[in-house]
This record gives C-alpha cells, structure tokens and sequence, in this order.
C-alpha cells in the first residue's frame, strides 16, 4: 500500500444540484438488536460522493423498518441455475489476487446481480486453506448492513469459491482517488460504520484482527462493509495466548509488536484509530517502512518513548529492550497531525472535551485503557 501525498482537502466539490438524481440514495440498515446505533428517523444523514463531496440526505419515514439482509431465495425450477454450483456464477473480470486466492467480479445466474467470487486454490497435499474455512464458517452467522455479506459457498475438487454481495470499491481506493484527506462528514460517517460493525462482531465475540483500509468496502451509497476475516477469531474474547503475528504492520499496536500475545477487542480499537488518522491526513498514521523496530520508532515519535511510568509492564514484554530505541517524549496529536483541528468541529462533542478524549485514547500504549466500539457509538 503506498503512502498518499497531502494535496490539500477536497479541492474540488461539485455543487448539491450538479449530482445526478440517481445518485442520491439512502444508506440501507439492516435492523438489528443495537438500539443505542439507531439515530432518529428524523435525522439527516450524509453520504458521499463520487467527488468526496458531502451530500444530505433524509432517512425513511418514522416507523418503517429498514429491510433486513437475506439470501436470496432459489428458484424452484430443477432445471434453473442453483446455489451452491460453479455454473450459477459467471466470471467478468479478475478484481486482484493474493497468495492462495483469486477475486474476480462475477455475475449470478440465479438472480443476474453482480457478486464478488473469491476462489481460493486447493493443493491435494495441503487441503483447504485454514483461514479459508475460519472466513466461511465466520460470514455464515453474521448478518449486518456494515458487514460484507457471504451469499454462497462453492467446493470442488480443485477450488473453494466464497461468493460475496459486490461492492465496487474500498477505503484505500477511495483515499487514493481523494488524496490530502476526506471530507469531514466522510471521515464522520466512515468512522461511525466502521465501529457500528466492530460493536456487532465484538459482541459476538469475534476479533477482526486485521483492520486496515484495504479491508474496508465502501458501496456506492456511501455503505461501509467490513470484510477478509481469514485472521478473525471466535468465541474466546476475551482471551489469552493469541498469536502477535496478526493484523497488517502498520496497524498493529506496539504491544503486539514488542511479543505480546494476550490482547481483547481493543487490538482493533488500534486499528480504528490509526485508521481515524489516515482518513483525516490523506497519509497513513504510521507508516513504517522497514521491520518491528522502525515500526515501533514510528510510534514513539508520536506517543514518546515508553517506560514504567508512562506504560506499566512494558519492561515484561517479550520484545522491549530500552537500549533499542531513541528515546522521544510524547506529542499533542495535534501537533503530530496538522489537520486533527479541522476535523473537530464534525465530530461528536464527546470527541472533544480535552487531550483525554477518546481520539487520544484510539491510540494509547496500554489497550487495556482503549474505549470499546460499543461505548463509542451508544455515546454518538
């Protein structure tokens, strides 16, 4: 991922009445069992643009319920296309590929709405791939508007083909295409949908485990969806003896970079903040370039250089060895990013009482003292 240069905040936005009608349609929830997420149906809500500009809209009428998310229903003819088989999906085009697996955009047969097949190749001597079925097995029992939705699951001989809702692009794109930073009311609502389905997942206790741009869908609505949950983990939040080998470079906490394995839902809550920064700035918070130790110097730039006072235990850690580092003191993140003082004025007024507030605490050294998702939304 390559770092974006800051050109400047939206240099241009079109005017409201230069957006074409068909553009402007309304962010659909699914109803959920999280009251404190839903806002008031009278409130406006604000969705992007194809230019990063911000764009008001109204929400359904009071006492309609937003639809909920399904799959869809098969047809009943034996001889019509069905789930499950490889010839109900038609391949367009490749969209990436990684290390075992292939995206491509797809098309169903079923229903002739657009997928995203994600064909994961399969080795005679090494099986299906672990992070493979942690994926399937995970999706199959989450259902929420802010998290990508698993329509099908295809297994052959040679390949396993998980089949997704498409959405056409992804945070990282979309800051790309948006270089200097995003709207204010993007980085709003962005924020907001990322820890509307971290809370989802977090009381289902599942950890992401790796959060980071790339990961994060964003519709054409203005819909964010988190998605790749190869590296998620289930039913043991919260836990201990995880493995520190998780969660993308720059995103991974310093705790977890010095060796530690023991860690909650606050492993993500790192992720969000760091996140949080790179959509303000238009540049990643963090963005070593080398190894774990040019990673952690990063850091300490920012947040100082760690000891007993600052970070109790931080000398028990497997990996800290104080000689190593350049010893900083710590920094007012609005001084180590220029642009936190423009993005206040949008967020919550529980953003911004002081330096205590939960902006700072997203990236705090201990992740025992990390706002939860749950509390930061209740409190939206």
């Amino acid at each position: 991922m390559s770092t974006r240069n800051c050109q400047g905040m939206d240099s241009v936005i079109k005017p409201l009445d230069t957006i074409p009608e068909d553009k402007k349609v309304r962010v659909q929830r699914t109803q959920s069992s999280f009251d404190p997420f839903e806002k008031p149906t009278n409130q406006v809500k604000r969705v992007h643009s194809e230019n990063n500009a911000c764009i008001n809209f109204k929400t359904s009428s009071a006492g309609k319920e937003s639809p909920k998310v399904r799959r869809h229903s098969s047809p009943s003819s034996p001889t019509s296309p069905k789930f499950g088989k490889a010839d109900s999906y038609e391949k367009l085009e490749k969209l990436g590929e990684g290390s075992y697996a292939t995206v491509y955009k797809g098309k169903s047969k079923v229903n002739g709405k657009l997928v995203a097949l994600k064909v994961i190749r399969l080795q005679e001597e090494e099986g299906t791939p672990f992070t493979a079925i942690r994926e399937a097995s995970l999706l199959k029992g989450l259902k929420h508007a802010n998290i990508v939705l698993l329509h099908d699951i295809i297994h052959t001989k040679e390949t396993l083909t998980l089949v997704f809702e498409y959405v056409h692009t992804d945070l990282c794109q979309y800051m790309d295409k948006h270089p200097g930073g995003l709207h204010p009311e993007n980085v709003k609502l962005f924020l907001f949908q990322l820890l509307r389905g971290l809370s989802y997942i977090h009381q289902r206790y599942i950890l992401h485990r790796d959060l980071k741009p790339q990961n994060l869908l964003i519709s054409d609505t203005g819909e964010l969806k988190l998605a790749d949950f190869g590296l998620a983990r289930a039913k043991s939040v919260p836990s201990h003896t995880y493995s520190n080998e998780v969660v993308t470079l720059w995103y991974r906490p310093p705790d977890v970079l010095l060796g530690s394995t023991e860690y909650s839902t606050c492993l993500d809550m790192w992720g969000v903040g760091c996140i949080f920064v790179e959509m303000i700035q238009g540049v990643a918070a963090f963005p070593g370039m080398k190894d774990i130790q040019d990673q952690l110097e990063r850091i300490f730039l920012v947040l100082g250089t760690p000891n007993e006072d600052t970070w109790p235990g931080v000398h028990s850690l497997p990996h800290f060895k104080p000689e190593r580092f350049t010893q900083y003191g710590p920094k007012n993140l609005r001084q180590a990013w220029n642009k936190f003082s423009k993005i206040l004025s949008c967020l919550p007024n529980q953003l911004c009482h002081s330096d205590l507030d939960y902006r700072n605490r997203l990236l705090m050294f201990s992740l025992d003292q990390h706002p939860s998702s749950d509390h930061i939304t209740s409190n939206q």
